[in-house]
């Protein structure tokens, strides 16, 4: 491996893509975590744990649709006008609101309030997600296509990479005192963290700045110009970019097999309780120096080098969540950080590097445009097969009765296999990485 220099980034680069990158991922970490554990803790408290997985399977696959089609006309008009910064900094002021709708629903509801309830998540989060995908997938990501280059991508975005699990410490540690599912309410919870991405708008109006020479859309036609990145000259002109993404959609799967149910898998199938924060902890934290120090390496040595090592790190720490129910109490916690360690950092690491090789080939003036496709395959697609893989899953180890929610290792099991499809791409990937 020959070391290779890259081009520095700026301080207040740095500064613009590490904070309001961070705060995006606050916002999003509640909506990806917290919003699924919110509707399961409803239910729940409702008598009702069998709509548990339903009602969470819908609110993935919808707001990952509303994700997906808001990127993609997002996109089109952030390339079309040639800016980033308004719909940065208006989208996390609408984005923060939207946040604050969840303060108005209860924690228990009875009859036929229990339908209602049920509607109310799912549009909510729908809303939540098109405020969020305007202005982090669409605008913030074609806004760091923007400030950086080949040379030092993998390291800018490794460090976005891990701010998803930032997020979760400053959410669970910071804020999650506030949230109980024994509570009657927990409006103050969700009306703090709206304000949180609405502070974070404003400031962007004085502190953001776009990156000098965007050059707009040229086409006349908004809604053609809007799909570019769907069609199939395109396609076969850009293949590598498809490519990147196909690798960057498998993990992506793997992971959402099981994440919107970890929380309730270390609280109720590991049987930790509250003390679910400590390994939660020690996972993220591990994850965030793991692969802190992968996007350096990228930079300095090339990725190529790294994608099969990261994919069977990654597959090995998953497995270890699966084989932790035939182990005794000494060997688990070990096992539990080290592999979530694993896991995690390797999901990381490989979601830095494939978002580093997508952005190499976009063609000048795309960034914005190709947002919708990435989405496709990095939200869309992992976010309607991953849960409905641990819904089935999840039924069967329920026998279908309702009577109990307790999230299977099974779903583990089923990423790992998943996840093992993506040496496929990875192949290609690597094969034609400089």
């Amino acid at each position: 491996m020959k070391e290779k220099k890259s081009a520095p980034l700026g301080i207040g680069v740095w500064f613009s893509a590490v904070f309001f990158g961070l705060i995006g991922q606050i916002a999003w970490i509640v909506e990806n975590m917290y919003f699924a554990t919110f509707a399961q803790d409803i239910f729940a408290n409702s008598g009702r744990a069998d709509l548990s997985y339903g009602v969470t399977t819908l609110m993935v696959i919808l707001s990952a649709l509303a994700a997906t089609v808001t990127t993609i006309f997002a996109g089109g008009l952030v390339d079309r006008t040639g800016k980033r910064k308004p719909f940065i900094a208006l989208g996390y002021i609408f984005w923060g609101f939207t946040i604050m709708l969840f303060a108005l629903l209860p924690m228990k509801a009875e009859g036929s309030m229990i339908a209602v309830v049920a509607v109310l998540l799912i549009v909510f989060d729908c809303l939540m997600t098109f405020a969020g995908s305007t202005s982090n997938d669409a605008a913030f990501n074609a806004w760091v296509a923007d400030v950086t280059d080949k040379s030092n991508r993998g390291k800018l975005n490794s460090i976005l990479a891990i701010l998803p699990v930032i997020a979760v410490v400053i959410v669970f540690i910071g804020l999650g005192g506030l949230y109980n599912s024994a509570n009657e309410s927990n409006a103050l919870f969700f009306i703090i963290l709206g304000i949180i991405p609405i502070a974070a708008g404003i400031l962007a109006l004085f502190v953001l700045k776009d990156a000098k020479g965007i050059r707009k859309a040229e086409g006349q036609n908004y809604l053609s110009e809007t799909f570019y990145g769907f069609r199939k000259e395109v396609i076969k002109k850009n293949k590598m970019i498809y490519v990147c993404l196909a690798a960057a959609c498998i993990i992506g799967i793997a992971q959402q097999t099981f994440f919107s149910y970890l929380i309730n898998f270390l609280i109720v199938t590991l049987n930790l309780g509250d003390s679910f924060v400590i390994p939660m902890a020690v996972i993220i934290v591990g994850a965030a120096l793991f692969t802190g120090v992968m996007g350096v390496l990228f930079d300095r040595f090339g990725r190529k080098h790294f994608y099969y090592p990261l994919l069977v790190i990654m597959i090995l720490g998953i497995i270890s969540f699966w084989a932790l129910q035939f182990m005794d109490s000494a060997l688990r916690m070990p096992v539990l950080y080290a592999g979530g360690v694993l896991m995690m950092g390797g999901i990381l690491s490989l979601t830095g590097a494939f978002t580093s090789s997508f952005q190499d080939y976009l063609p000048e003036g795309t960034e914005g445009r190709f947002q919708g496709v990435r989405m496709c395959f990095t939200v869309l697609i992992p976010m309607i097969i991953g849960p409905v893989i641990s819904l089935i899953i999840g039924l069967d180890a329920m026998g279908m009765n309702g009577e109990n929610f307790v999230p299977p290792y099974a779903m583990f099991l089923a990423a790992a296999l998943v996840a093992v499809l993506a040496a496929v791409p990875v192949f290609f990937v690597r094969k034609n990485s400089r």
